[in-house]
């Protein structure tokens, strides 16, 4: 007798599918088993959920949740700028709020200046630079999809292959477990008519009990 080094739960290939009353049957049989709130509570042997742990964008997370629309960036400081009116020698003490709206003004004003700078540097660079970045990023991720490609028809066929394998094998042992399958039944049937016979021959031996007593 051959050892056998795996088993199989299921064999697709040569079982036949069960009848759709046969699975209605086997169907209302698991939900007489199931407790009716199986789908909301979870079961008492597995651990509670860990409460979730603080994040830096927590805040964006709960006004996602609440619906609120999203904070825009504060674009006033790069905008035209307008002088408050002229000051005077004795402003920071008469008018000490046009003091203010002149410092506002001036930090504004240097914030815009940055930015505008900043901004200048970056166009120059993409109009230097920016192409052949654009050109090199498409061939890396060109040489990337190409990889994943292959990556997939490689997985495809050696599923295709493991299919075959298996289609192959449970197809080789059909034979012997049609055969295996049929000599239970012959053994069943054998165990039957034993039983049936032991039965018959019980119930004549009570029969002349019955009528020798008699």
């Amino acid at each position: 007798m051959p050892l056998i080094q795996e088993t199989y739960d299921s064999l697709p290939c040569i079982d036949l599918d069960i009848s759709a009353q046969a699975r209605a049957e086997v169907d209302a049989l698991l939900a007489d088993e199931l407790p009716g709130d199986y789908a909301r509570i979870l079961h008492p042997l597995l651990p509670a959920y860990p409460p979730p742990k603080p994040s830096r964008n927590g805040a964006e997370i709960e006004r996602v949740a609440a619906g609120q629309p999203p904070t825009a960036i504060d674009v006033s400081r790069y905008e035209s700028l307008e002088a408050p009116a002229t000051t005077s020698p004795t402003s920071d003490v008469t008018d000490p709020e046009l003091l203010e709206a002149w410092k506002t003004t001036l930090q504004n004003a240097y914030a815009s200046s940055t930015h505008l700078h900043t901004r200048l540097q970056n166009l120059s660079l993409l109009d230097q630079f920016g192409k052949n970045a654009w050109l090199i990023g498409n061939a890396q991720l060109e040489n990337i999809l190409k990889e994943i490609e292959k990556e997939l028809v490689e997985t495809k066929e050696q599923l295709e292959e493991v299919s075959r394998a298996r289609q192959l094998s449970q197809v080789g042992i059909k034979g012997e477990m049609d055969g295996l399958d049929e000599g239970w039944k012959k053994s069943i049937g054998r165990l039957v008519e034993v039983q049936l016979a032991a039965e018959q021959a019980r119930r004549g031996s009570l029969a002349r009990r019955r009528e020798g007593a008699a």
